[in-house]
């Protein structure tokens, strides 16, 4: 079996210091990742919002075709990287390059499946989420215009994803962040028309977002040619991988697909019962969202580096170390979360002054809605790093399928709609029952926590 000379082993979890310095040299390129992808939807927003609220609220919906699409992206990535951190921690990159062509497959086609139905029958999706026709037109020249991003997101989100397993991170951060500043400097010249560029308004948003795309496209391309990444091989697209491999990867990704749905299903819901509420709900519920993603940057960062880190050692056979890391990851988990509410507190009067095509009725939806998010972030990085990064690290993909689903579809979900639509309660007071999920969960979180299921090395010898 091939073995990569270059993976080291990660500090001793007793090395504090060692340890700390580890997380964040390997952390804060996703986490700062993280946040130049959320920056994009955040320029959009604001963009658009200069133009007016209907054109903010239509991207925003259309927008949710993407998110859904990113649902599949999610399990595919999930399902390579609980087995593609511990083939890493126990050196065998050959087994690491057949789980790259295994996800790549069906990240790419079914990015070709969304390619096809955004335009060919954007109508179609656009009414899933309003049944306002001003917002549906807007949202069909956005879909029509964006559709081959989403193949192409298929590829660029799958190499991304192994170059951090193969801790590129810094590569993988230089690659996405030279496409968010590409993009958002298109936004402004494409969506007003600046200079030589044509005024597109909501297309040039989508074009932005497509032309950015192709450029990661060629530079992941360039990387693979000139570094040592972890190669990708065109045969494995459409050659079966080792055998225990694709059993393996489907054994780890089923559960995340359907807690994809379940979850992402449930969040696409609170889209769906704020657009029929109107303009105003859907454009505040559009910025709260926003603001909340970008500061959960963090969270996000830390449980993708928890399931590396944890996976590596598992891989590795550090069980008493990966255990007693975790332990560690929790209580950061709690901390980021804290001071992350602190940051959406102090951003919350700058949030209010950005969008200004929006409505003194949206504004004050708004506002209420950044307020909820500073508590709500604290559950969210919890659920995140441990749900999200802790479980799969060590195949344990069932729980958080389990929990999420009943937690959405059981409680959050129904109870929202019944809100918005059986008891007319105000907006706000629909708002604030949406976030109710990730505190929810947290008491089966801890109680499956503490059996350390989690706890397995997962990887097999040919």
């Amino acid at each position: 079996m091939a073995e990569n000379k270059s993976v080291q082993a990660f500090p001793d979890i007793d090395n504090r210091k060692a340890f700390y310095r580890a997380l964040l040299h390997l952390v804060l390129p996703i986490v700062f990742q993280y946040f130049m992808a959320s920056l994009v939807t955040a320029s959009d927003a604001f963009m658009l919002g200069f133009l007016n609220q209907t054109s903010l609220s239509a991207v925003s919906l259309a927008g949710q075709v993407a998110f859904v699409y990113y649902l599949f992206i999610n399990t595919f990535l999930t399902g390579a990287m609980v087995l593609g951190a511990q083939y890493w921690g126990k050196k065998e990159t050959k087994t690491l390059e057949d789980v790259l062509g295994v996800a790549m497959r069906y990240a790419m086609l079914v990015g070709l499946l969304f390619t096809l139905a955004a335009f060919i029958c954007p109508q179609v999706l656009m009414r899933v989420f309003t049944s306002d026709q001003e917002l549906i037109d807007g949202g069909v020249k956005y879909l029509r215009m964006v559709a081959i991003g989403y193949v192409l997101m298929g590829f660029v989100d799958t190499y991304l994803c192994f170059m951090k397993i193969c801790e590129k991170t810094m590569l993988s951060t230089v690659i996405s962040t030279i496409g968010v500043v590409v993009n958002i400097i298109l936004n402004g010249l494409l969506i007003f028309g600046i200079g030589p560029f044509p005024e597109m308004g909501i297309e040039g948003a989508a074009l932005a977002t497509v032309l950015s795309r192709v450029l990661e496209l060629v530079l992941i391309i360039v990387a693979v040619v000139r570094t040592d990444c972890v190669k990708f091989r065109i045969r494995k697209l459409v050659s079966l991988a080792k055998k225990f491999i694709h059993k393996d990867f489907w054994k780890y990704s089923l559960p995340v697909m359907i807690n994809q749905f379940g979850w992402g299903g449930g969040v696409t819901m609170y889209s769906v019962i704020m657009g029929h509420l109107g303009s105003d709900a859907t454009a505040a519920n559009s910025i709260a969202a926003i603001v909340r993603n970008i500061i959960a940057s963090v969270c996000w960062g830390l449980a993708t580096g928890a399931s590396i880190i944890i996976g590596k050692m598992l891989g590795a056979g550090e069980l008493d170390k990966a255990k007693r890391a975790g332990g560690r990851f929790v209580r950061l988990s709690l901390a980021v979360g804290f001071v992350s509410g602190l940051v959406i507190l102090g951003l919350t009067p700058l949030a209010l002054m950005m969008p200004t095509g929006m409505t003194p009725v949206a504004h004050g939806y708004l506002k209420w809605m950044l307020l909820m998010g500073c508590y709500y972030i604290i559950g969210n990085s919890l659920n995140s790093t441990v749900i999200g990064g802790i479980f799969p690290a060590g195949g344990d993909t069932k729980f958080g399928m389990i929990c999420d689903c009943i937690t959405l579809w059981l409680v959050v979900v129904p109870l929202g709609a019944l809100a918005a639509f059986v008891w007319n309660l105000p907006v706000v007071a629909v708002a604030a029952i949406l976030t109710l999920d990730e505190f929810v969960k947290i008491p089966a979180v801890y109680i499956h926590y503490v059996k350390y299921k989690w706890v397995k090395n997962i990887t097999r010898d040919e």
